[in-house]
Order: structure tokens, then sequence, then C-alpha cells
């Protein structure tokens, strides 16, 4: 699966079988909540975990809910925070005017997989934000989806970029004229999200339209300009959730979709967009009100994550969880155990 930051090798063994609950259903489902975990060691000037994580989503009966670690940087280093965003914001929509120019011509598909698509406008989204971001911070690593590891190894600022998210099946959807897609750029100080920029395509054939956002560690998300903030909806029945299925149809896709399914009796919709970094910001923008998937890579998740987490870092702390009158344990555990 490549190098992650996060957690490339989610290979969750076997997990519980949820339970067909009766109305009214009274447990809370916590938002989809990935976490940059402890590092044991650092490879190329960054923290690498030391061996694969295991995620899984699991009925949980404890009453408390669960805390995760702070997300944001709690530093962005030397480099001030509105010139660090001025850039991510930059090269996001470089990149994204890459996009739309191409986004009504013919495609030029090839596969990296059996049916993991690539175009040439994902790779010259990514050349074109690589342009930006080695024009300002020449000495910074930058990690591409397309081209992998790009600058200085030793450095402690690393960008991760999605020139055209790809997560589930982002480039599938571009490559139809389908939306949902999007150009995402996050960079790290230190390992923690600092800064964050999606371009999300919105509208369709001959009518694309494009909107940003934005965040920065302890600085609030952004649409377009404007302040945004999660659903404060608590309860499973009347939200709607949406999740992400990979390529790869393995024991993790397999146990998505029975939680598809089960998460479909529930509440009043799963939903499944096909591009991660939007999935997450439409968390933040509130009009769904959860999020889980697995299989995420570093360049699918490292904006998305500032997007939800933003203000304290903490990634549900917009939002009450997701709970009934009677009970507050958690439906959805998001889990990284070290294996």
């Amino acid at each position: 699966m490549g190098r992650s930051l996060i957690s490339s090798t989610f290979i969750p063994p076997r997990f519980p079988q949820l339970p067909k609950p009766s109305l009214p259903f009274n447990r809370s489902i916590r938002p989809f909540s990935p976490i940059f975990p402890p590092y044991s060691r650092r490879i190329h000037g960054f923290p690498i975990p030391s061996k694969p994580l295991c995620a899984k989503a699991v009925l949980s009966e404890s009453p408390n809910p669960k805390t995760y670690p702070k997300i944001g940087a709690d530093s962005v280093g030397p480099i001030p925070l509105s010139q660090l965003i001025q850039v991510v914001e930059l090269a996001a929509n470089t990149g994204a005017q890459v996009v739309m120019e191409a986004v009504n011509k013919p495609r030029n598909v090839t596969y990296k997989g059996l049916t993991d698509l690539v175009t040439d406008t994902d790779e010259m989204s990514e050349t074109a934000i690589l342009e930006v971001v080695r024009k300002n911070f020449g000495d910074h690593l930058i990690l591409g989806e397309e081209g992998g590891f790009i600058g200085d190894t030793s450095s402690d600022y690393l960008w991760c970029i999605d020139p055209l998210d790809s997560s589930s099946h982002g480039t599938t959807n571009f490559a139809h004229c389908y939306p949902s897609f999007a150009v995402s750029v996050g960079v790290l100080f230190r390992g923690k999200p600092a800064a964050a920029a999606v371009v999300e395509f919105v509208g369709g054939p001959m009518c694309w339209n494009t909107r940003i956002f934005s965040a920065t560690t302890g600085g609030g998300a952004f649409c377009n300009g404007q302040k945004i903030h999660a659903s404060q909806t608590d309860l499973v029945e009347q939200s709607l959730l949406v999740t992400g299925f990979g390529y790869e149809h393995d024991d993790a896709w397999a146990t998505n979709i029975d939680l598809f399914k089960d998460f479909t009796d529930v509440s009043r919709g799963v939903r499944r967009l096909g591009a991660a970094a939007v999935d997450m910001c439409h968390v933040a923008l509130g009009i769904v009100e959860a999020y889980w998937e697995y299989r995420l890579k570093p360049w699918d998740m490292a904006a998305g994550v500032l997007m939800i987490g933003s203000r304290r870092g903490d990634p549900s702390q917009d939002r009450k969880p997701l709970a009934g009158p009677d009970s507050h344990p958690s439906l959805i555990s998001h889990k990284q155990d070290r294996v």
C-alpha cells in the first residue's frame, strides 16, 4: 500500500457482527477520527510508524466518550502561519486550474491496477502544485501521490499532495465527469497537520464550479472564506453518514460492506461519494454527520483531518456525539492498535 504517515496498512482481521438494532436506536456514533499516532522512529526526516496499524469499527459498550490526541500541530515553526496557508491555498488552486481546463475534454486514461485509474490530468496537476511549493519552500519535503518523495528529507515540513483526490474513486469520478473529486494539499510540521486546502469540484458537465475549503491548526475551517462548523445533530436516526471503499476487494472492503448495510438500517442513509478529502470537508461543513473509511494514504487525509479538527485539534470538538436519550456508548470506535 506504500508508506503512510497515518496508517497505510489497515488490516482488520475479524470484526464483531453488529447486531440488527430495533428502533428507537439509542446508541451514539462518533465521527471518523483519523489521528497521527505516536511514532517510534523517523525516516527521511519525518515520523513513520514502526509497525502496521489496525483499524477497527466495533460496537462499544463504554459509557464514556472516546478522547483523541490532538491532531493539529502545536507550532508551525519559523514560517508564519499566514504565509503557510497562503501558499497552501495557492498550490491547491493552481492544481485545480489544471483540472478545470481538462474537465470537459476527452481523457487519456491509464491504470495503476485492475480498476485504479490515473489520467494525464493527475500528473499535470501534481506538476503544477509542485512548482508552487518548490518556488516558495525549496527546502521542504514533498509527498505526491503520483511522484512520491521530493525535496529535503531532513526537513521538518512535509507537504502531502493529492492532485486529483482518488482515495476511493476520485479519479474514476473525474474520468466519468461525475462529481465528486477534488485537489487536496496539506502541510505537516514535525508530523502534525499545520495548514490545509481542498478545492472541491461541484456541478457537473457544462456547469462545473469549485469551492475551496481551508484550515489552519487552531484557526478553524473555512469554505470560500466563510467560517464553517460541523453538524450539531446528536441522534443517529437523524443523521446522514458517508463512507468510502478502496479498489482492493479484501477483508476490509467486505467488512465495510457489512457496516454500510448496518448503518443504512439505523440512520437516514449512508452515502459513498468516492473522495475522502471531499467527505471530510462535508463533515466540517455540517452537511453529513460522520465519515469512516479504511486504508487511507497520507495524501488522502492530510488536508481533510485538519478541516474536522482544526480549532483545538479534536476532530469531534465542534459537535456532540450522536446519541439517544438513554445511553451514550460509542457506535463507531475508530481504534488504531499496534500489531
